[in-house]
């Protein structure tokens, strides 16, 4: 039932949008992404229902056009189901028998359960092997792991996981933290959530918020917060290697993806000459990877 694999380079996997951006800035960003550098793309709304600018037949159409580039497709479900229009856009997704689909919350493993294959997505709570063996008895060939786990218990996981099943590791971008009934971003600007006027599409990276003190605490999406930081587990590629990682995670930004894309490939190749020095050129926030060492999430051990 276990997985022999041990070492072999993580391949990269680039998460769902998290942010609201025009449609026409989505479509220009993945027509522009160096497609052979992925070995996987996720597509689709994972924050808010209310967001509109694609739907899911958009999504479907862009996820045709980018699977002919050969690079793998997955619809990623919404997080926090808020609603009965909610409701109906997952089951539509469960059911569109094209393509893979990450579940991000219970209600879309049911759904999926014994009908398609899927990826367990990073806000499902998978700590421990007999949850992981159960996802993989429904139909999960992937699980993401969850955020706050650090590389002591992965090692734990990884020792017992099911035989097929892969791991995808979370490894840059501002940590997903939270979701919330309550839209922070329509409160910030005074608004109700049901009158938001949509005002997260004018924040492409979210909302900054500091402490008193003037330091970067939390980034407000919508009804998700976020860290003010961006996780950035690119000096822990050779210890994501050696527990047999199958995919590392990049989180899009709206800015100097394609660069992190091609630094963190180099690195994934084993080359760590300048490493560093690249991300921090086109990082938009500082770094932390506390989690991964076991330690607050806003820590940054590997400085």
């Amino acid at each position: 039932m276990t997985d022999s694999r041990q070492g072999g380079n993580p391949r990269i996997a680039l998460g769902p949008v998290l942010y609201y951006w025009k449609r026409e800035t989505l479509l220009a960003f993945y027509a522009g992404l160096p497609h052979s550098s992925l070995a996987a793309i996720y597509l689709g709304e994972v924050v808010c229902g209310r967001r509109h600018e694609l739907r899911l037949a958009d999504w479907v159409a862009l996820a045709r056009e980018l699977a002919q580039t050969g690079v793998e497709v997955v619809l990623s479900s919404q997080a926090l189901i808020e609603s009965e229009s909610d409701l109906r856009v997952m089951r539509r997704l469960a059911g569109n028998g094209e393509f893979a689909v990450e579940a991000n919350e219970m209600g879309a493993v049911r759904l999926l359960a014994g009908k398609a294959r899927f990826v367990a997505g990073p806000h499902l709570n998978v700590y421990n092997p007999d949850t992981l063996a159960w996802l993989a008895e429904l139909g999960a060939f992937r699980w993401v792991m969850p955020l706050e786990i650090g590389r002591d218990a992965l090692a734990l996981l990884q020792g017992s996981r099911p035989a097929e099943m892969q791991t995808e590791v979370f490894a840059y971008g501002r940590l997903p933290l939270a979701f919330s009934a309550r839209c922070f971003t329509a409160r910030h600007f005074n608004l109700p959530k049901d009158d938001c006027q949509y005002r997260c599409i004018d924040a492409p990276d979210g909302l900054p918020l500091a402490t008193r003190e003037g330091k970067p605490f939390l980034a407000l999406n919508g009804i998700q917060t976020q860290s003010a930081q961006i996780y950035d587990l690119s000096a822990a590629l050779p210890e994501l290697s050696a527990l047999g990682v199958d995919l590392i995670r990049l989180s899009p930004h709206s800015s100097g993806m394609n660069d992190v894309i091609a630094a963190f490939r180099q690195g994934c190749a084993g080359d760590a000459g300048g490493l560093r020095a690249r991300l921090d050129a086109v990082r938009p926030a500082a770094p932390v990877d506390g989690y991964w060492h076991g330690k607050a999430g806003i820590d940054h051990v590997a400085a």
